[in-house]
């Protein structure tokens, strides 16, 4: 069964935040992204989130415009080690050429990022991307 582009979008998302130095340097070597967090996360860990997809048809390809969310926890380095996470992870995707199995991207943007106090202990980070694939 072949993968889906949401999923095929994802798995190259995940894979180049897990080589990128900036990230390393943030959520440690290697670096704690996860497609689902463990039960018991080591702080601080990025995580993908929400997606979507819908169709964007044009009359040559078959293309698909995902959004598509990372999360970024933070126990003890608080707000700026978030808003350094969320750099850096902006940093790996923003405009990158990624290669994604069966597709083409024609654009991936960071479009939205926002850090937050989840509780007393925990710092939210969250940063939202947009991209266009079409087959190849």
């Amino acid at each position: 069964m072949s993968t889906g582009p949401e999923q095929a979008l994802a798995e190259a998302v995940r894979a180049a935040l897990i080589i990128a130095p900036g990230v390393m340097a943030v959520l440690g070597d290697p670096p704690r992204v996860y497609d689902e967090a463990p039960p018991e996360p080591i702080y601080p860990y990025a995580a993908l989130g929400e997606a979507s997809a819908a169709p964007r048809d044009s009359a040559s390809a078959q293309a698909v415009e995902h959004a598509l969310t990372v999360h970024v926890y933070t126990r003890y380095g608080g707000r700026p080690e978030a808003l350094d996470a969320i750099a850096a992870i902006r940093a790996a995707l923003h405009d990158q050429p990624l290669t994604i199995p069966g597709r083409k991207l024609v654009y991936l943007f960071a479009v939205f990022a926002d850090v937050f106090r989840l509780n007393e202990r925990t710092t939210h980070g969250v940063v939202r991307l947009k991209a266009l694939t079409e087959p190849l």
